[in-house]
């Protein structure tokens, strides 16, 4: 079969013919793949700088996709931490770490929109206990999962939705999808500190898909300005694009009632985020959300590897 391979972690993967795997039975079972979205988390996956890696090579990018398997079926799928991944023309599945989507469901859709629904979906309904009418910052809302975020808190019935980011075009964008509030973190560090911290001031929960410097400049200017610091305000970690680490004051976590927690792979086990996934599927099908996708065959993945990072679209490679 032919598969995205990578043999270093230095290049991009290659357009090249790999042995097709085999199933052993039981809860395993090949799925041709129809589309699988290049998300983040498959860059780091594929450059062995993500957590989780094994630093095994050669490897096939990616952790989940849309398959059909030999009951015609087709499947959303979530796959273990493996070195065949979903950049290929076929993957083998475990059928426990997937869902059956409804007849005529676009897979392109759901490979480009149930990854980056899923990390605030999950860190909302599993890591807190988020209620309706509360208020949300989101730092990184003009990345393709920050812009998911503003969508899945405006479902979740989030009373103020503040959205933060670089682009000001982006930014703008949000409030269509569900921002009342927009922060542009560009300029002088107190300008930005003095917008944020206005913006920001009654929060409950800060969705962070930046960290670095930028989360703790972020953080005091929250902080300081809150007009009530017994209230309680929840940072959820999530993602590190600014950084992968940030210099917290001391003063921050004692001056307020503020409670920083994680979300991602470890720190929610396979078994919560797969029961959350029938749900994100079935929002995605139903047009909740809005999702900016483009197609590139597997064939030309070599060369659009590196328009990953930037795209403002989610690239969904199809075999």
């Amino acid at each position: 079969m032919k598969a995205a391979v990578v043999s270093s972690f230095d290049t991009a993967p290659r357009y090249e013919e790999y042995p097709t795997p085999q199933s052993r039975g039981g809860h395993e079972q090949i799925v041709d793949v129809v589309a699988a979205g290049l998300h983040p988390r498959v860059l780091s996956q594929a450059d062995g700088s993500h957590y989780a890696s094994t630093d095994e090579l050669p490897l096939i990018p990616g952790i989940d996709g849309v398959g059909r398997g030999p009951d015609g079926e087709l499947r959303y799928f979530i796959l273990p931490d493996t070195t065949l991944g979903s950049m290929a023309q076929r993957t083998l599945i475990d059928v426990r770490r997937s869902v059956v989507l409804p007849a005529g469901t676009d897979a392109v859709t759901v490979a480009a929109a149930m990854n980056p629904a899923m990390s605030s979906w999950v860190a909302l309904r599993r890591r807190i206990d988020f209620q309706s009418g509360q208020n949300v910052l989101i730092l990184g809302a003009t990345g393709n999962a920050g812009r998911m975020a503003v969508q899945v808190a405006k479902l979740f019935g989030a009373g103020r939705i503040v959205a933060a980011g670089r682009d000001s075009s982006k930014l703008a964008s949000l409030r269509a999808l569900g921002a009342t509030d927009t922060v542009n973190l560009t300029g002088p560090p107190a300008d930005v500190a003095r917008r944020l911290g206005t913006a920001a001031d009654d929060v409950d929960v800060v969705i962070d898909y930046l960290w670095g410097e930028t989360t703790a400049a972020a953080m005091v200017a929250v902080v300081t300005d809150r007009a009530d610091r017994g209230r309680p305000l929840t940072w959820i970690e999530i993602g590190s694009v600014a950084g992968p680490a940030a210099t917290i004051p001391s003063a921050a976590l004692r001056a307020a009632r503020l409670a920083i927690v994680g979300s991602g792979q470890g720190s929610v086990s396979t078994q919560e985020i797969l029961a959350e996934l029938p749900a994100i599927a079935e929002a995605i099908t139903a047009g909740v959300f809005e999702v900016d996708a483009r197609v590139v065959p597997l064939s030309d993945v070599e060369s659009v590897w590196a328009d990953a990072a930037t795209s403002s679209q989610r690239i969904v490679i199809a075999p």
